[in-house]
């Protein structure tokens, strides 16, 4: 496949003010001039006789700088050529800005095309598009080895994105790093500490009051190390990003599980724990395990009822919620055109349920016109030049194929419990009705990071205006989420918003609110059985209002709506009637709306904090009184011994996600306290023992009580310990807090039948081991009673298993091997007793 630099010249970086010399589509040179912030490159003259001179002008600076298009067409006039194309005239193309708030940092579409090019020679073979930004971000592209699902990676990110709730976490572990600055872009988004609990106003208001401490650490800390700060009110960050960070082609990390969002605009965006995001803040090499690349070809169109949500709720029926684990997720065919850029952003968001490494689309029309009406038309038009990049080579090999014809795709709706328990809505009134779930839909809640989009709640309000014709009103409880500020203001100036209050909806407050459980809800008592619809992302038990017994489906805004207008489960839109107020039925039309406001998006507020250029003044404070925030101490090291007689806190039973390891909700307020938020470790998971939560036996006093305070007993005596675990242990969101608490309250290892990647990571960063059985029938060997031991650790390598000797209280011994993911690296960190120790040791050197 050819390259865009058709010439077979280097793309790579120039000093300031170098220039270099380019033919214009074969015939007279010139010369370009690259210039760091402040100028874009230009000819300075034609080298023929006769040419014109073209002079820049102050006009050309970054922070005033015309859109791509127009300076082409302004070099283009002056210098008295055709209209060539847009590579003939610059060659070497103009320097773009990552983001509107970074003007001085550029897309290096350069160096992607530079390391495709040495990856692409080597494997000598078509590769997916996944493959081509995740190696084109190799840090050593001419000598990584590159196996999927086998190698592990080292990767430049482009930028890093943190959410409250787990930026503060990661903050501290930047100020304990020592570094002075962040070496790649990064943001702070305050998102998740809003509680949704009289609507949007009220409820800002109260959480500013209530978060001031923490609002004022991320603030300052942001402004004191160059990372910028997204005030509350702002909107979500994935939502957030999409708008003003994404592009085609960028790797960007975000310490949040559904940072895959931006796949909906053609870039590799990634869920990691904090300690990772401090390490490309670091500016240290960021590892990966070579991901496999499953690809879903699409054909076919969206049309009626069926919307960019049923792909995921579908393709999440057909993986289940560990399928995707180790791969990377990419949409590909004729029916991807048929999807708008937010609803490709729906899909790869919550592609996070499948445990998808993370999810992509290749670039097209639709994110041109996205980018375009966000303002950055720049970045569209040099996209279009590096295209062949950003979409997947022809024939290129993927290690899993799923095909969807979505002509044919019904609208669903997924769950209770989890999100991969797939139903057409055609059918789930039935299905209800045979398991006994409540029928009556008490809550119908739309918006969240997976849909907020202009075109979600127009497709919402469409639903809900035909109601209102009819004199309906939704007979459920009805809320709505805009995803940002941005959003918020447009579809108030577009009347979406009234119209959604006027069939009885709440608009909330511009943040996660209920989907992460931030919902002060009091329609019903904890334990009482009840069903709500959402256009949510996830629903496992007790997620959204902390209730056990509530029945959670996720499916698309539209449906969300409609199921609410009905107030039943049993409602199908696409084929039954409502009995409007004047008694006669009519059924409700399929809803259109515009994918993208017609006029501009209207912004809002102004929520951005800059960071300033000189923050050596900047004060960041944390008191050692504070209930919220904990200066953090380095973890111990380990002793080089193996692991002798470790007691196990608690044997798992079934599905054991972080928010069972570490609950959100109330809890999210600890969020920057270690000790405190450790008083909610595995209170949620299921003890195989007795059949309960968060009661376990204590070995010490052999009473049964919670586990945090069993844990703290075990570390008060000097007692380590063990969790072990079912299948993919871990899963959902992307918080660390699940991995410091039991390093904190002397956890050794998890065992278990397999993990989430996310949370496996964050377990090694901090000095945990995460073990998989080397048999799983070997979980049934472990009793809660027994003691294990682990040897092996002073001869610890990769892909070498470690010895565990179960001592049953009898007596008897059994041994079994455990499996490991380790590299040398990560032995490291385990040795150094965390990640951020090995970092402290290396800079020392």
């Amino acid at each position: 496949m050819g390259t865009p630099n058709s010439s077979g010249s280097s793309h790579g970086s120039s000093a300031q003010g170098a220039h270099t010399t380019r033919r214009l589509c074969g015939g007279p040179a010139f010369t370009v001039l690259r210039f760091s912030s402040g100028r874009a490159p230009y000819p300075k003259a034609l080298s023929t006789p006769g040419a014109r001179h073209f002079q820049a002008t102050s006009s050309l600076s970054v922070h005033k700088m015309a859109p791509y298009s127009l300076l082409v067409t302004r070099l283009q006039k002056a210098l008295g050529v055709r209209q060539y194309h847009v590579a003939s005239v610059l060659c070497q193309r103009a320097e773009v800005a990552m983001s509107h708030f970074e003007p001085s940092e550029y897309i290096r579409y350069d160096l992607l095309e530079k390391n495709i090019n040495v990856v692409r020679k080597r494997l000598n073979r078509p590769l997916t598009l996944s493959e081509k930004i995740v190696y084109g971000h190799l840090d050593d592209p001419a000598h990584q080895e590159i196996e999927r699902g086998k190698t592990y990676l080292r990767l430049r990110p482009d930028r890093v994105a943190m959410q409250d709730a787990t930026a503060q976490m990661a903050m501290l572990q930047f100020i304990s790093s020592g570094l002075p600055k962040v070496a790649v872009p990064s943001t702070i988004h305050c998102d998740h500490l809003i509680e949704a609990q009289l609507g949007g106003e009220k409820d800002l208001r109260r959480a500013k009051d209530i978060n001031q401490e923490v609002y004022n650490f991320l603030a300052t800390a942001g402004a004191k190390y160059g990372v910028g700060f997204w005030r509350p009110g702002s909107g979500i960050i994935h939502q957030i990003i999409l708008e003003n960070y994404a592009y085609p082609g960028v790797l960007l990390i975000g310490t949040d599980s559904h940072t895959p969002n931006g796949g909906g605009l053609g870039g590799i965006c990634i869920g990691v724990g904090g300690a990772d995001a401090v390490d490309v803040m670091a500016g240290i090499p960021w590892e990966l395990k070579c991901p496999k690349v499953i690809g879903v070809k699409l054909t076919g169109s969206l049309s009626g009822w069926t919307s960019p949500k049923d792909v995921i709720l579908k393709v999440a029926g057909i993986l289940t919620v560990k399928g995707g684990t180790g791969a990377i997720v990419e949409y590909h065919g004729p029916g991807v055109d048929s999807v708008s850029c937010t609803g490709m952003a729906t899909i790869c968001n919550m592609g996070a349920e499948i445990g998808a490494t993370t999810s992509v689309f290749p670039y097209n029309h639709r994110m041109k016109k996205y980018l375009s009406k966000t303002g950055r038309a720049d970045i569209a038009n040099l996209a279009d030049e590096f295209k062949d990049h950003l979409v997947p080579d022809p024939g290129c090999h993927y290690d899993q194929l799923i095909e969807i014809n979505l002509s044919e795709l019904k609208p669903h709706i997924n769950g209770p419990f989890t999100p991969d328990l797939a139903h057409p809505v055609a059918e789930v009134g039935s299905v209800a009705e045979k398991e006994g779930w409540p029928l009556d839909i008490r809550v119908g809640l739309i918006g969240s990071c997976t849909n907020s989009s202009y075109e979600d709640m127009g497709r919402s309000a469409a639903v809900a205006k035909q109601a209102l014709a009819h004199g309906l009103k939704c007979k459920s409880q009805f809320t709505i989420t805009p995803g940002s500020e941005q959003i918020r203001a447009t579809i108030e100036r577009d009347g979406y918003a009234q119209i959604l209050r006027d069939v009885g909806g709440i608009v909330l407050a511009n943040a996660c609110g209920p989907c992460i459980g931030q919902w002060d809800r009091k329609d019903i008592k904890k334990g009482e059985k009840n069903t709500i619809v959402t256009s949510y992302n996830r629903n496992f038990t007790g997620r959204n209002d902390a209730n056990p017994e509530t029945h959670a489906f996720v499916t698309s805004p539209e449906i969300v709506t409609a199921l609410a207008i009905a107030g039943t489960l049993k409602f199908n839109p696409d084929t039954d009637f409502l009995t409007g107020k004047d008694g006669k039925k009519f059924k409700l039309e399929a809803p259109d709306a515009d994918e993208l406001p017609r006029a501009d998006f209207d912004p809002g507020q102004d929520t951005y904090q800059h960071p300033p250029k000189d923050s050596s003044g900047q004060r960041v404070d944390v008191s050692p009184t504070s209930q919220r925030l904990q200066l953090l101490q380095p973890f111990d090291k380990w002793d080089g011994k193996d692991l002798e007689d470790l007691q196990i806190l608690i044997k798992v039973k079934g599905k054991c996600t972080t928010d069972h390891i570490s609950a959100a909700g109330p809890w999210l307020k600890f969020r920057g306290h270690l000790d405190n938020i450790s008083n909610n470790l595995l209170i949620g998971a299921v003890n195989i023992e007795n059949g309960k939560a968060n009661s376990v036996r204590n070995a010490v006093t052999q009473e049964f009580g919670p586990v945090p305070d069993t844990a703290r007993c075990y570390k008060a005596h000097g007692i380590r310990w063990v969790v072990i675990g079912d299948e993919n242990y871990g899963e959902g969101s992307s918080r660390e807090h699940a991995a410091l608490e039991p390093r904190h309250l002397g956890g050794r290892a998890i065992i278990t039948k397999s993990f989430a990647r996310i949370h496996e990571t964050n377990l090694k960063k901090q000095g945990l081991l995460p073990l998989t059985f080397a048999d799983p029938a070997d979980y049934n060997k472990i009793h809660p009673v027994d003691k294990l031991t682990i040897q092996g650790l002073k001869d610890f390598a990769p892909g070498k298993p470690l010895k565990c000797i179960i001592k049953h209280p009898n007596g008897t011994q059994e041994t079994i091997l455990l499996n490991h993911t380790f590299n040398e690296t990560q032995i490291e960190w385990f040795r150094a007793g965390s990640a951020l120790n090995r970092m402290k040791e290396l800079q020392q050197k």
